[in-house]
């Protein structure tokens, strides 16, 4: 049954990848343009922290930094492989009535949904992810081992989990206020936060995307895991921990939401 239900899947990736790659002119130019995106917001964080305002970041070198934010990326980059249907998921699934057709299918629906459509432009933002970890580990003198390599893929795996699983509760209150825009927009702007070391905000945003809403799993802390800085280590390890208790409550938010789910009537 299990296998059965992946192949089903995988025939949903495989048909919205025939369909994608009709255009592959245009599918290129997605990744590029999504890979000038990617280098500008890189730029920025190279100015920010060049070598005559490193005391700005209370001590965070730019490399640290560098490292991070390029961390960062492997994780949202899994995420929005497969997430864009929960941005704009309100407007488009339950104001426009199409989860009617998600219900009529005897399949699960949150997978339904996840794999309906692809970001395959993020292949794009991973690859220059693990190219600026490449180059700030050069300059950090980071040299990967088996185990570091294997923390990297876990905790970048993990991240993305606490990214579905944030979205995934966001996406799930749409059923119970059919807002057009939905909420996600602020928290896709509070990601960028989670980007940076976290001891550079205040007191409030530390908290927020330490214990609120778990960006700070997604890169910082799991980043911490090479740069040896002891007062982290409880934090870096609990990132598997944290995906997996933010993946139950996105679990029991969106069965909730379901199951207060209207159709329109059309």
């Amino acid at each position: 049954m299990v296998a059965r239900t992946l192949s089903i899947y995988g025939r949903y990736f495989l048909q919205f990848l025939k369909a994608r790659l009709s255009y592959r002119g245009d599918f290129i130019a997605s990744v590029l343009s999504s890979i000038v995106v990617s280098i500008s917001g890189l730029l920025f964080v190279l100015f920010l922290v060049d070598g005559e305002q490193v005391k700005s970041l209370k001590g965070w070198s730019q490399a640290e930094v560098l490292f991070i934010y390029g961390y960062s990326f492997l994780a949202t980059a899994l995420f929005s492989t497969v997430a864009p249907n929960l941005y704009g998921f309100g407007d488009r699934y339950v104001i426009q009535g199409q989860f009617d057709r998600v219900l009529l299918r005897p399949l699960s629906t949150l997978p339904q949904v996840l794999f309906d459509s692809f970001n395959l432009e993020s292949f794009g933002n991973f690859a220059v992810g693990s190219t600026v970890i490449i180059y700030a580990s050069s300059q950090l003198g980071i040299t990967f081992s088996f185990v570091d390599v294997l923390w990297l893929l876990v905790s970048a795996f993990s991240g993305a989990v606490i990214l579905l699983s944030v979205f995934v509760t966001l996406a799930s209150m749409s059923f119970l206020f059919e807002d057009k825009l939905g909420i996600s927009a602020p928290f896709f702007n509070l990601l960028n936060f989670g980007r940076y070391p976290i001891p550079i905000f205040n007191r409030a945003i530390q908290v927020l995307l330490s214990f609120v809403v778990p960006f700070g799993f997604v890169a910082f802390y799991p980043a911490t895991h090479f740069f040896g800085r002891a007062e982290y280590r409880l934090y870096c390890y609990a990132t598997p921990f944290v995906a997996l208790l933010t993946a139950l409550v996105a679990a029991f938010a969106w069965r909730f939401g379901v199951s207060r789910y209207s159709s329109t009537g059309n």
